[in-house]
């Protein structure tokens, strides 16, 4: 389990993702190897997003689905029964205070994106510099998140375990897609070590298309 923070004009907001392994063989005490596996075999993942309100988003392999804390009652209710990710956003999450950094794919991309002419009529970014608020935000209003490989993360910085690995999977739980570069799916990758860091670039299923065909 990651857990983030960061502060918005005061607004304390926090967030801890967390991905759940079936053990390899049931009875005997935890090892390394359980949970070096491929995303793909996952049988639960989530976050908690912590703010002006409390939620709880999951998927268990049946779709996503979000809970919030009411205070009233101190329990979780079902407050987005059966996210989907919208097909195209118009919002992009990237820290363009590395942009000299970028290979030239990422940056031909979002110069794409900016373009007037583009699928984008009006893009807005919006990066906070945490994963899981700009992931909440686009399960539910579309676009493309990306922390890509650079010059000075040419393995991307985000670790694979524990922070891309449970998001990819509740993005293609909600009908996006989740990709480390170039035909190369997220889940689909074997970690080797447990703090083992990916590139990702995930989110509506035809952003993420449209900026692989950069790469």
């Amino acid at each position: 389990m990651h857990t983030y923070s960061w502060d918005v004009r005061m607004n304390v907001v926090e967030g801890s993702i967390w991905g759940i392994f079936r053990q390899k063989e049931a009875g005997r005490k935890g090892q390394v190897d359980d949970v070096l596996q491929a995303g793909s075999s996952l049988v639960a993942a989530g976050y908690a997003i912590y703010g002006p309100c409390t939620m709880i988003v999951i998927t268990t392999g049946e779709g996503v689905c979000g809970f919030t804390l009411d205070p009233t009652i101190g329990e979780f209710v079902v407050t987005h029964p059966d996210i989907k990710i919208p097909e195209r956003g118009q919002i992009y999450s990237v820290n363009e205070g590395n942009s000299a950094y970028w290979e030239p794919g990422i940056a031909n991309y979002i110069r794409a994106v900016k373009d007037p002419n583009s699928p984008y009529a009006k893009p807005t970014s919006r990066y906070s510099g945490a994963m899981v608020g700009d992931v909440h935000r686009l399960l539910l209003h579309g676009g493309i998140f990306l922390y890509p490989g650079d010059k000075k993360y040419p393995h991307g910085k985000l670790r694979l375990l524990y922070e891309a690995a449970p998001m990819a999977f509740l993005c293609e739980q909600a009908g996006g897609r989740a990709i480390a570069g170039k035909g190369r799916r997220l889940l689909d990758i074997h970690p080797s070590s447990i703090h083992e860091r990916s590139p990702v670039i995930l989110g509506s299923p035809q952003d993420v298309t449209d900026c692989e065909s950069f790469l």
